[in-house]
């Protein structure tokens, strides 16, 4: 929008006051029937663990990403290493995949379903803090700690999780 503006101002006044006077034509454009742009992110499935674990879904439920919660993050307070898991490495749910540590505690971070690790966040290795900026983003330089694959076991897993309502009820509460 800055780059518009300083357009407008650098324009003549005789060139302004021309598009004033240019009548308003019609043309054949029709927005596409699909939302193009939303200020709201289009999101996977997620659904999120008692042990403070997000995984993302695909449409398809074959594919997903892991990490741990924004309230994990915060109570963990600044992270200052992630252990990440093996690439190819077939776990079950509540199976150990990496841990976390941080000037507070440390803390195991465990597989939320069956699945398979397909990617790894070698980002995490050097800036293990990306986990308190963006716990929850599985963008490029985001929190996430693992892309995963998943099977019909982990489906049944990820139906048996929390969603996000649930998930705020079970961090309001004291049970956790």
């Amino acid at each position: 929008m800055a780059s518009i503006a300083r357009c407008l101002r650098a324009a003549r006044p005789s060139t302004l006051s021309r598009l004033a006077q240019t009548p308003l034509t019609r043309s054949n454009w029709q927005p596409a029937s699909l939302r193009a742009f939303s200020a709201s992110p289009i999101r996977d499935i997620r659904k999120y663990t008692k042990d403070h674990e997000w995984i993302d879904l695909n449409a398809d439920k074959t594919a997903g990403v892991i990490g741990i919660s924004e309230y994990a993050a915060e109570e963990l307070g600044d992270v200052v290493y992630v252990e990440l898991p093996e690439e190819g490495k077939e776990v079950n749910a509540g199976d150990a995949i990496g841990a976390v540590e941080s000037v507070k505690s440390a803390a195991d971070i465990n597989a939320p379903i069956a699945c398979k690790v397909t990617a790894i966040n070698l980002t995490l290795e050097e800036k293990p803090g990306n986990i308190n900026k963006v716990p929850e983003d599985d963008s490029h330089g985001g929190g996430w700690i693992a892309k995963v694959q998943v099977g019909e076991q982990g489906v049944k897993d990820f139906e048996a999780l929390m969603t996000l309502e649930e998930y705020k009820a079970f961090t309001g509460s004291e049970d956790h």
